[in-house]
Order: C-alpha cells, then structure tokens, then sequence
C-alpha cells in the first residue's frame, strides 16, 4: 500500500472532545472517525487491524471445534418474547416494526437465534457436543456511549454458543473458552485477568469477565493479590466478620437528634458502625405486569448495599434511587427510617444474612431524631428475602483465605456463560437420548468485541509519538519511508517496495514526494507500525538503507541485499515471541 493512495489522513491537531488518549491517537493515527455517539467508521488502517483480529479469534474458535456461521443482525420479536428478554431488557436493546406491522428487534446479541438455530439442526445425541460461532455487527443503545472503542453502540464481536446433552459437556467447553481467551490475549499481546461476573439479562449460573487493567476502565474489580481471587464489583463476596457479641434485648426507642447517618449515630451512641443497621430506599421496576414498588436493603452499618445484587436477589428489571417522598409514602422517614412499623406490602424488604443474623441492632424509629434499640429480624420485622447484598470494596478480607481486597480498574474485552437450558426450554431446542428421551440441548455463551479489544491494545501500546501496536495487531509489518530526491534514488526505493511485497512483507510504502522527512517520520510513528525502513541518498551512499523498530530510536544501515531476510527474520522473531506468551495459559478450576 502507498500512503499516496492511502484514505484516511493523519492529525496534527488533538481531537475535541476525546477523553481517552489511545482514542484521540487512533483518531489522529487515521484509524477511525466517528459519524455519532457510539458510532464509528473503521478506515483502511483499523479494518486491516481488525482483520487480524478476527484472523487470530478463527484460529482459536476452529482449534476448539467451532463451526462459523452467520446469523441475520435483524431478528423477529417472537424468538425475544419467548425468552422474555423483550420484556426484561431496557431501551438498550432496540426495538422496531416492519413495514408490515411485525415487531422485530436489531440484535444485541444471538442466543434466541443461536437456540431457534439448534431446535432445528439438533435432533440426537449422536449430534452433540456442537460448537458454532459467527463475527457479527450488533447494535445496543448505551445511554452513555464514551471512550471510543471502549463502550459504542455499534460494534462488532465473535460470539460462540456451545450446544451439549448435560453438564459435564458444558463444562468441557466452558474450560475451552476460558483458556482460548486467554490465548486470544496473549496473541494480540495483552494481559487479561479473568474475574467472577453477574450473568445479568443473560442468565445461568456461572460467568467470567476477561478484562484488561488499566486506570480507565469503567468496571471495578475485587482482587486478591494472596490467593488469586478476582471478581467484577458486582458479583464479589468477601468474608463477613462476626456480628458484635450482644444479647437479644427490649425494643427501645432513644432520642437520637441530628444524627441522620451512621457516622453521627455510632458518635452519639458511643457504638461503631458494625451495630448499626443501614437502610437503603430504591424504586424497583419489575416489568410491564407489575408496578413499580419501593425495595428497602437493608445492611450493617459498616457495609454498603450492592445494587447489582439487590436487583438480582429481587427479580428487578432496573433500581433507581426512591425519592423521599417514595419513602414516606410506605410510612417511613428518611435519615430515621426502618422496616419496624412501616405500611405492611408497601415496600419489599431485603436484608443481609449478616444483618439478619445480628442480635440487637440500631436502625431507625420512623420518626425525625428516633432510633431503636435492639433491632432484630424475624422478632421486629419481617423480610421478604435474607441474602447477600453486600458490597466488596477495599480493605475488606478476602472469602477465600482471609487475606485483605484490592480494588482495581478494567475494561472487559469478553465473557463467557453457563446458559443452562434457558433459551433452549424457551424455544424448544431438544434432542433425543439413548432412550428416547426428549431433553433439552444444554449451552453456554461466549462473547469478545472486536474493536475493544483493538482499543485495548492501543492503550496499552502507546507513547508520546503515537501507538507502538504489536506485530499480530498492527495493520502494515514495515513502514517504507522514501526521503529520495534524485530520480536514481526514488528507483531504488520503489523497486525495495516491490522486493519486500513480492516477498509478503505487509509494507506501508511513504512515497509522497511533497511531505517533507519529518512529516513522514512523524506519520510513520503514530500509525504504530512495528518495523520502520529509510531509503534516502545518504543511506545509500552509506551502503544501504537505515533500519529501526518502532520501539526503538537506533538506527542501523543494512545493505540493500539483506533488507527483506532483515525484515523477514525481525517479523518472524516478533510473532514468535506473541506466540511462545500461549504455552501455560490459566485454566479454569471449577
């Protein structure tokens, strides 16, 4: 490729607006441009990326037994509301008619597809295990799409579905996917941590989140540095010290004025916050059949309410902070409020096993400046649901060997799922046992994004000059550069552009003849091309052409004979270096 021809022109100014710097050096680098929020064109140099990417993830879906299909980004409303995602999943999630009045959905994702796919292909148990998977445009409207790549609303992922007869099978396959991502990452020349995740609208029971660290992730991760536990925020336990040792006493209510936290309540008290109850007001939606209802979540006062468990433990499609007025209509007072005495059925009420279990805590009277004594679930007041709902944050000892939670940040390039039989019982995928039994087809899901993953590697590989993207990533192996005035020396250059081609160098050649030798350096370096060659007069008189990394600011000369095994060898000793980072990936212990 000649830069002359190529479409797509570098920046020298900072892109507005940007908030991310390996989305402001993509955007001057001439990777991208953005027609929208969330919306991306990929231009010349991001589509040959990306194609190495999708190239990579081939290779290691087909190493594991997949199959590729493709399967329509348009899918009729019926599959969805047989599942009940129609009804469950918010406006992400893009609804629309046809011209002829059908409801039709623009897909976020392909398991109602996936499962319709098996329920006709899959009839026995001769058929099973099956693995099929797709490279596919999916579209979900974030509500705040930022960073780029980082979070779009376009976008374009490989998802895998593993179709089995029972558990076992499931397993099996889950353990594939789980070390053939980390084998994905360590091609593309990351290092991902594999945490616990929710499973959220996609159901199941077991989920990883595959996730790069870096200080601008939006996730937040709980991790053991002792024993190597990790999970997203949202899905973290953490080992709950004991409750304070107390007797079960007499209800009490005490004056208690101006202390409407916990902080000014164990101050006033003379008690630490672990004796204290917090309660925590949200609005529940719990779908079109239902009104929304007040959820109260109720903690220890030295913990904070986990959202994302709260919503699960009760069933709710989405919480939103209640208002006061919300509060006050179940019959309690903000800042003072509590289950004991409020309006029966008005609010549904969630509590902490720790809570629960306590003896004697201090939660609110239901009334401005009171609060109780001596608080007990089961005596006082009456849960809807004991579970864990609290939050893990730092500091707190780990479940697993007691040693003390980091938190740290992550942007998540992929997950996989245990479905279960889910989407298979919804739509009727079944097949036929040794016996003649109809059984469901039991599978799992298994997702990566192509242009995260490619924004996640350039944040990684990046300085001050541009990116720096590895060898497996980078859209041209060799950055050609031509500083040649005199006709003699342009002819060498263009027939070195022919040489290293017909070898099958992927080489981007700078043949401009009206950019000046900085400007084509400066392009040269934030394009992120691994290998750089100059041929100029002077390298000619110096018997060949000047030859550097990109990572690197020597240069050397080498003769013009030896220029492509010089290329060739380097190209070959990178990806083998990508390469050899595969061997003793994690596997997944259940």
């Amino acid at each position: 490729m000649r830069v002359s021809n190529l479409f797509g022109e570098t920046l020298r100014d900072m892109p507005a607006d940007t908030e991310i710097i390996s989305h402001q050096t993509m955007l001057r680098a001439g990777y991208i441009r953005q027609l929208g929020a969330g919306i991306f064109s990929y231009l010349p140099l991001a589509r040959r990326s990306l194609r190495k990417i999708e190239a990579i993830l081939r290779e290691e879906m087909d190493a594991i037994g997949g199959q590729e299909i493709n399967m329509p980004v348009v899918h009729p409303a019926e599959l969805w509301q047989k599942t009940g995602r129609w009804d469950t999943i918010d406006e992400s999630l893009v609804r629309f008619k046809d011209r002829r009045g059908h409801d039709m959905v623009l897909a976020m994702t392909h398991e109602e597809v996936a499962a319709d796919l098996t329920r006709s292909e899959i009839k026995s148990y001769k058929q099973l295990p099956a693995l099929i998977y797709h490279i596919q445009t999916k579209f979900r409207d974030e509500a705040r799409a930022r960073g780029g790549l980082i979070r779009v609303r376009e976008f374009v992922m490989k998802d895998s579905y593993s179709l089995d007869r029972d558990e076992a099978g499931l397993k099996k396959q889950y353990a594939m996917h789980y070390s053939a991502y980390f084998k994905i990452g360590a091609r593309v020349g990351l290092n991902l941590l594999a945490v616990g995740g929710d499973v959220g609208m996609m159901g199941g029971k077991v989920a990883h989140e595959f996730m790069y660290l870096t200080p601008i992730g939006e996730d937040s991760l709980v991790v053991c540095e002792a024993c190597g536990y990790a999970a997203n925020q949202e899905a973290a336990v953490f080992a709950k010290s004991a409750n304070l040792p107390s007797e079960e006493g007499t209800l009490t209510k005490v004056a208690t004025p101006n202390a409407s936290t916990i902080a000014d309540l164990s101050a006033m008290l003379g008690i630490t916050p672990q004796g204290t109850c917090k309660a925590v007001f949200f609005m529940a939606d719990f779908g079109p059949a239902k009104s929304a209802k007040l959820v109260t979540a109720l903690v220890r006062g030295d913990m904070e309410a986990n959202p994302v468990l709260v919503k699960n433990h009760t069933g709710a499609l989405n919480l939103r902070p209640a208002q006061p007025e919300e509060i006050e209509a179940a019959g309690m007072v903000p800042g003072y409020a509590s289950p004991v005495g409020a309006k029966q059925g008005a609010t549904l009420v969630i509590i902490d096993e720790c809570a629960a279990a306590a003896n004697a805590l201090v939660a609110g009277a239901n009334e401005f400046g009171y609060h109780l004594l001596n608080v007990k679930c089961g005596r006082d007041f009456s849960p809807d649901i004991v579970a864990n709902i609290a939050l893990a944050v730092e500091g707190l000892p780990c479940a697993k060997c007691g040693a003390t939670l980091a938190i740290k940040r992550g942007v998540e390039v992929g997950n996989i799922f245990q479905l279960g039989t889910r989407y298979s019982t919804a739509l009727g995928a079944t097949f036929l046992d040794e016996t003649g039994s109809q059984k469901p087809v039991i599978m799992g899901s298994y997702g990566i994004g192509l242009g995260r993953l490619l924004a996640c590697v350039a944040e990684e590989y990046r300085d001050e000059r541009g990116l720096t993207l590895p060898m497996s990533v980078a859209p041209f192996q060799l950055s050609l550069v031509s500083l040649c005035r005199t006709p003699e020396g342009q002819a060498r250059a263009e027939s070195l552009y022919t040489e290293f081609t017909a070898s099958g160098v992927e080489v981007l050649f700078d043949d401009r003849k009206d950019a000046s030798a900085g400007v084509k350096f400066a392009d040269s370096e934030l394009r992120g091309i691994p290998l750089q060659m100059v041929v100029s007069e002077r390298s000619l008189q110096n018997g060949g052409v000047e030859w550097k990394l990109r990572t690197n600011q020597d240069r050397t000369i080498v003769s013009l004979d030896s220029a492509v095994d010089c290329v060739k060898q380097e190209i070959k000793r990178q990806l083998d270096e990508l390469n050899a980072r595969t061997t003793n990936v994690p596997t997944w212990d259940e």
